[in-house]
């Protein structure tokens, strides 16, 4: 696992990113061997600390014919786009068409050129596309794929700045590199025609990798590639964790700080744009790398469906073992206020809560009553069917605690089935409103179990508060 960081854009820097990367890679369980803070053999891993061996090879294409200077400042290249601007060409490039009435080394004389690099004038290395010719690739999931060079623009190797752009950098760090197979996003497809173009031109076509262009993860409704915006606007994480905009302090909530297991939003991931060829969802990372094939990536776009991605959650969390399961919810526990004083206690009320949670985040409403006593009860739901018996009955079986013996499921169970039998009111009523004393609703694991968590002298607080106000 290689990780090379593309920072050949200096004007989008942003402090932190890098290290975000590393963080997000860490959590998601995805060792890298070689990258910045890993020095290999084919370092460095950091494009702008590999600025001075492009220059070369932007050089070299220019000796053979394959790329040119360009002296053309941005007001002549914005005043060129103006002049030839047509209701068929609303967006003229600099091209085959075009090149030649610019200010470059193939509209120049050479000593004029050679003039302007000596008063060291501002100057970009340009690609010249060949005219009249097909570039024609295999693509491993779009198959063959052919482009007329006379569509394609003269794009920049090499920036006034002497930093390359993504095209030249990307091909010469392959190379050098070794990378044998390129995955990246379809919007990419229209460089991959000059990016095989320098691998020709630049006589590595026998080491050229394969391309494979992958769908995108696409807006809930289909329309549009997904993007932060649509998390803020439709309440969802797009990253993979909490990132702070260093420039504005604006902070995006991740999938990590939402709840997610690693091993769940990796799955998630693997499914947009990817399927087994089998019933099959849940998958760990070591069962995603021996099922995986390239064949199976689909060409489409896929629709990024958060409810989906929440259910992927909830599987995984039901496969996660207790102890580790209670280690990841206890910071979403403490951040709720929930006093957790017992680690053995908190691994319990896991497994009796999990099958209930979507999310780590899931876990603080559905034990809270495990930690603390409900603030508010639901006392609606108890008094259409309440009578003085079904009191006098809590009050005398709660004044009895002390008598239960070892507090545990079995003897709680039985006392309380004594209890009823005595009292002759059914079972059915009274085990309702025992819930909703003790949790303050409707909802939990069994009641007995509950119970025996947080112990007789909590119980019988709870009781005796509720009793106090119906």
């Amino acid at each position: 696992m290689v990780l090379r960081v593309e920072d050949t854009d200096q004007t989008r820097f942003v402090p932190g990113a890098e290290q975000y990367i590393v963080d997000c890679l860490e959590w998601c369980g995805i060792v890298t061997d070689e990258s910045p803070l890993q020095s290999g053999p084919y370092g460095p891993y950091r494009q702008s600390d590999r600025k001075p061996m492009y220059r070369q090879y932007a050089e070299q294409l220019i000796v053979q014919g394959d790329a040119y200077y360009a002296f053309d400042t941005p007001e002549e290249l914005e005043k060129m786009r103006e002049d030839l601007k047509t209701p068929e060409n609303p967006s003229p490039q600099y091209d085959i068409t075009t090149r030649m009435r610019m200010r470059n080394s193939l509209s120049m004389p050479p000593g004029e050129v050679d003039a302007l690099l000596e008063a060291g004038i501002p100057y970009v290395i340009r690609f010249r596309m060949p005219e009249g010719e097909t570039i024609q690739f295999d693509d491993l999931i779009r198959g063959s794929i052919s482009n007329d060079t006379g569509l394609l623009d003269d794009k920049v190797l090499l920036k006034s700045d002497g930093m390359p752009t993504y095209h030249l950098a990307v091909v010469v760090d392959d190379y050098l590199m070794k990378i044998s197979h390129i995955f990246r996003g379809e919007e990419w497809l229209p460089s991959a025609p000059l990016h095989v173009l320098l691998w020709k031109k630049l006589g590595w076509e026998q080491d050229m990798p394969h391309f494979g262009h992958l769908p995108l993860i696409l807006k809930p409704d289909g329309n549009g590639k997904l993007s932060k915006r649509d998390g803020d606007r439709l309440g969802f994480p797009v990253f993979a964790m909490d990132w702070t905009d260093p420039q504005t302090g604006e902070k995006t909530i991740g999938f990590k700080e939402r709840g997610f297991l690693p091993e769940a939003f990796l799955n998630m991931l693997a499914f947009l744009g990817w399927h087994p060829g089998t019933e099959q969802e849940i998958f760990s990372l070591a069962e995603l790398e021996a099922a995986f094939s390239v064949e199976r990536i689909s060409r489409s776009g896929a629709k990024f469906d958060y409810e989906k991605a929440k259910w992927f959650n909830q599987q995984h969390i039901q496969r996660t073992d207790n102890a580790v399961l209670a280690a990841g919810v206890l910071p979403f526990l403490e951040a709720a206020g929930l006093p957790v004083d017992n680690k053995d206690v908190l691994v319990r009320v896991v497994s009796l809560v999990k099958d209930r949670c979507h999310t780590l985040a899931d876990f603080a409403e559905q034990s809270a009553f495990f930690f603390r006593a409900p603030e508010q009860i639901d006392l609606d739901s108890i008094r259409g069917k309440w009578t003085p018996e079904k009191a006098a009955f809590y009050r005398e079986w709660s004044d009895n605690f002390n008598a239960v013996g070892s507090w545990d499921h079995e003897s709680i169970n039985a006392s309380f089935e004594t209890a009823v039998a005595a009292s002759g009111i059914k079972k059915g009523e009274l085990m309702l409103p025992l819930r909703i004393m003790l949790v303050g609703g409707k909802f939990g694991p069994n009641v007995m179990d509950i119970m025996e968590i947080i112990g007789a002298a909590a119980c019988k607080e709870r009781i005796e508060a509720a009793l106090a106000q119906l």
